[in-house]
C-alpha cells in the first residue's frame, strides 16, 4: 500500500457529506487510516532501504515482501518512543513522534465507543501525517536505513 493513497482515502472519509455534521464512523475510519498511512510508510521504508527500492531482476521480491511485513505495530511504537535518545534527523524524529501519537488515536478511534472526533481535528491529523511522511521520505537514506533497522530489529545490549 502506498502511504499517499491512504492519506487520500483518509481525506475522502473526512470530507464525506461536507454539509452538516459528519458521521463519527467516517471520522474514526479516517483517523485509523491516517495511522495506517504512517505504518505503511515505515513498512515501505524497511523494504526499500534494506532490500532495494527499484524492482530489478537482482532484487528478491520475497525478501522485499518479508522486510515489508517484518514491522510489528507494538515494537515499532516502542522503538519510536525511544528515538529522542538517538541522533536521528528532525524529519525522522518528528515522524516517529507523530507515529506514536497516531497509533494511540487509532486505538481510541477503533476501540473506544465514547471517543468522538471533529472534522477539523481529523483534517489537521491528515495534513500533519502527509507532511511528516513527505519529510521522512526525503530524509537521508543512511538515516532511513538506520531507522528501518531500529524499527524491526530487537535491540541487544550484549
Amino acid at each position: 500500500m502506498l502511504p499517499h493513497d491512504l492519506i487520500a482515502t483518509a481525506r475522502k472519509l473526512a470530507t464525506i457529506g461536507e454539509v452538516g455534521a459528519p458521521k463519527q464512523s467516517d471520522l474514526k475510519r479516517a483517523q485509523s487510516t491516517v495511522y495506517y498511512a504512517m505504518f505503511h510508510a515505515i513498512c515501505r521504508n524497511c523494504a526499500d532501504t534494506l532490500v532495494g527500492k527499484i524492482k530489478t531482476p537482482s532484487r528478491s521480491q520475497g525478501a522485499w515482501n518479508q522486510a515489508y511485513r517484518a514491522v510489528n505495530h507494538a515494537h515499532a511504537k516502542k522503538q519510536c518512543m525511544q528515538t529522542p535518545s538517538l541522533s536521528f534527523p528532525d524529519a525522522i524524529q518528528d515522524f516517529a513522534n507523530l507515529f506514536t501519537a497516531s497509533q494511540e488515536k487509532r486505538h481510541k478511534a477503533d476501540y473506544d465507543p465514547s471517543f468522538s472526533l471533529t472534522r477539523r481535528d481529523v483534517l489537521t491529523e491528515i495534513e500533519s501525517a502527509a507532511v511528516a511522511i513527505a519529510r521522512f521520505q526525503k530524509a537521508p537514506r543512511k538515516d532511513r536505513t538506520a531507522f528501518a533497522v531500529w524499527t524491526v530489529a530487537q535491540y541487544r545490549r550484549d
